[in-house]
């Protein structure tokens, strides 16, 4: 099948290559969205956690699926049928590379909130009960709060939430103390999407299974920006969504460990996650497609696939140089703006900075950025328990990804040092 891959920035990188061996100028051409203007100015796209910016090869092969493979998969045994499966399923086995799992092992999903809901309903939904506890962290997205909660009040199961210290670090010592023999099951954000803390989700993991408690990870935050071997991470479950690491919306991934996926009934019923399907009975599909009823998201995988195929071509390990030399020069940056206080400063962090400037209303910050060209994003970003935690109702966050510059970052301080100025 044809495609149409646009030709990567440069050659794929060998092992240890840092990120001066990338034109990071060259990269920045392929997503075209970054060459508008809005109201009149050049656009400094600071909201990547938020969705991550296409670059031509993803916008090229969905253009391309849809324009000469478009197909239903597996139903027909026809040309374009075949050329439709045989896409959907390599997107599967590059994401499994992406992730060193099985493609066997991978759930292919609208993303990570489907994800966390299936491992709610299908794994925790028909085990927990009336005495098992449940433990969060404070700093998790509301998809990995909101199911567990909805599960706990069918279940009667309850929910324990671990703290963060004052640097937006996971209070380990108080997480660990929650690990007790009731708990059936832990979730961990593997990167904050507020405080960009990264989890040592490894190191947890090994505690939790020691204790026999099962593991569940938010990998969204986590995917678009580090290297990840979910085998050495030693969890049980692992959600990433794809319109964050530029590919596009509506598709994402659960891995699960083959015990699990065996054991688990099917979430959703229908078409192809069946072997065969009498009035008296149905025999289910084996995983991973007994939860894969209907039909997928085809083209937004063939797009993810060309997506992993770009971002493994600049390679992960320099993506994540990149991003920690533009974090350092933002926060630098940022500190030097009157009255701003930063939440989040762990000493390991993605490229999110969450922020206040003091008298002004982050909602005010970011519509006047807006007119001066600079996305951020404002509110409580889908984690009020953790606004509740500093005493705020809203921040402002820039995040910043790898076809960002260090002059973007230095016009984005000077816009917002020029809006401070008119809210004060």
């Amino acid at each position: 099948m044809n495609t149409a891959k646009a030709p990567l920035p440069n050659p794929p990188l060998q092992a240890g290559e840092g990120a001066q061996a990338i034109d990071w100028s060259a990269v920045r051409t392929d997503f075209p969205l970054l060459r508008r203007e809005v109201h009149g100015k050049p656009l400094i796209y600071l909201d990547s956690a938020n969705t991550g910016q296409k670059p031509v090869a993803v916008i090229d092969a969905v253009d391309d699926f849809f324009r000469n493979h478009n197909a239903n998969v597996s139903r027909a045994v026809h040309a374009l049928g075949t050329e439709a499966t045989e896409a959907y399923e390599a997107a599967r086995g590059k994401l499994a590379r992406f992730l060193n799992v099985r493609g066997d092992e991978l759930v292919l999903c609208s993303g990570t909130t489907f994800a966390l809901n299936l491992v709610a309903y299908s794994w925790a939904l028909p085990r927990l009960k009336a005495g098992d506890a449940i433990v969060l962290t404070r700093m998790e997205h509301h998809a990995n709060i909101v199911p567990w909660q909805l599960v706990a009040e069918r279940t009667g199961a309850t929910i324990e939430v671990a703290n963060i210290t004052d640097d937006g670090a996971l209070d380990l010592e108080h997480l660990y103390s929650l690990l007790t023999p009731e708990v059936k099951l832990l979730g961990v954000t593997h990167v904050s999407n507020v405080l960009g803390t990264v989890n040592p989700v490894r190191e947890v993991c090994r505690e939790a299974r020691k204790r026999g408690i099962v593991t569940v990870i938010d990998g969204s935050q986590a995917a678009p920006h580090r290297p990840l071997d979910v085998a050495a991470i030693g969890c049980d479950f692992y959600a990433i969504t794809g319109h964050k690491m530029a590919g596009p919306t509506g598709t994402g991934v659960l891995w699960a460990r083959r015990e699990h996926l065996a054991d688990m009934p099917p979430f959703l019923g229908g078409g192809e996650m069946i072997k065969e399907v009498r009035f008296d009975g149905t025999v289910y599909a084996d995983a991973p497609h007994k939860f894969e009823a209907g039909t997928p998201n085809i083209a937004g995988f063939v797009g993810l696939g060309a997506a992993v195929d770009y971002l493994t071509g600049i390679g992960m390990a320099t993506i994540d140089a990149r991003e920690q030399a533009l974090l350092a020069h933002a926060t630098q940056a940022l500190s030097e703006v009157p009255g701003l206080r930063i939440f989040g400063t762990a000493r390991e962090k993605a490229a999110v900075i969450s922020f206040l400037v003091e008298g002004a209303h982050a909602h005010d910050l970011a519509t006047l950025l807006d007119l001066e060209g600079v996305a951020i994003r404002s509110g409580h970003h889908c984690a009020h328990p953790l606004m509740q935690h500093f005493g705020v109702p809203a921040t402002c966050r820039a995040s910043l990804a790898f076809y960002n510059t260090f002059e973007e970052i230095d016009a984005f301080v000077a816009a917002l040092l020029k809006v401070r100025k008119l809210l004060l």
